[in-house]
């Protein structure tokens, strides 16, 4: 009967974990659908902030074309030659139970580091997340300059991008650095992810660069765009907007890739639950059957002696 009663608290407590999951499943899939709003409704702005910002391009590379000319472009698309001095933010989570999220996470980070290092670069990295900084800090800890907490936690405002970029801003003139680039997971759907590295300031050049269907924006049928005051006073003031905007997608495809991951985990320990509780429960019905058989067994011995 020892082993019946070890059964039934075991049953007890899966049953109770089980319970467990399934609610943080619900919640994941409740904070999933919040992002993924979110990522709905700001790709409407990035989609014409980014035709806005490469319209614009596109008119002063047309006009430095026909009068021979070039302009100095403004610092945020300046390239330094042999940059030296990287900057790395790697966005990963406050909490685990989400499957190998934070772990492909610091992965890929690491995996960046080692490639710039072998290439003679100084690098130093600024963890938003306790769990890539937990998994970075036990090889690289000597170059991690700052942690803080995971971005987009406080419901995923524009408010909180800006405060980033500004934290950005901040390291990129206080230290110097020449390039700043962001590791995180850039959301698919709630089964598919991609770890990217990515740079952001300066910004790259593939990320401008012109296509010819992009210079076919400089017109609608016979009308031309008129710019005030000028071209790359526009470009100025478009290029920070649209920077601004890369950090607030980067960490709304960080959290929808976070939650989405939690929600599988969640869902595969709930269905992982019900396969031990079945087993456990076929295993205790037949403790339990043997046990009865037994007594009866020994009741009907018992009877036939007397």
């Amino acid at each position: 009967m020892a082993a019946l009663k070890e059964l039934r608290n075991r049953l007890e407590s899966i049953k109770s974990t089980q319970k467990i999951t399934s609610a943080m499943k619900m919640v994941a899939a409740s904070k999933l659908r919040k992002a993924e709003t979110m990522l709905e409704r700001n790709r409407p702005y990035s989609e014409a902030l980014t035709v806005s910002l490469k319209r614009t391009l596109a008119a002063i590379r047309a006009e430095e074309a026909e009068k021979k000319i070039t302009y100095l472009p403004p610092a945020l698309l300046r390239q330094k030659l042999n940059a030296q001095k990287f900057l790395l933010l790697v966005f990963s989570s406050d909490r685990g139970l989400c499957g190998s999220y934070n772990h492909n996470i610091a992965k890929t980070a690491a995996a960046r580091i080692r490639e710039l290092t072998a290439e003679g670069k100084d690098v130093n990295v600024v963890c938003y997340g306790k769990k890539a900084f937990n998994i970075l800090k036990k090889q690289y800890a000597d170059i991690i300059t700052e942690n803080f907490a995971g971005a987009g936690t406080e419901g995923l405002s524009y408010t909180e991008a800006l405060a980033v970029n500004d934290k950005i801003m901040n390291f990129m003139q206080e230290n110097d650095y020449d390039v700043c680039e962001i590791v995180y997971s850039r959301f698919h759907s709630a089964l598919s992810r991609e770890i990217k590295a990515r740079q952001i300031y300066p910004i790259a050049p593939e990320t401008v660069e012109l296509t010819e269907d992009d210079y076919n924006l400089l017109r609608v049928d016979n009308a031309y765009y008129d710019y005030y005051p000028d071209k790359i006073t526009l470009l100025e003031k478009l290029l920070p907007l649209w920077a601004e905007n890369s950090v607030f997608a980067a960490i709304l495809n960080s959290q929808a890739s976070e939650q989405g991951a939690r929600m599988a985990s969640m869902d595969n320990a709930t269905r992982n639950a019900s396969d031990i509780i079945s087993n456990l429960t076929l295993k205790y019905n037949s403790i339990r059957q043997s046990a009865i058989t037994t007594e009866l067994t020994e009741i009907i011995s018992g009877a036939e002696a007397l």
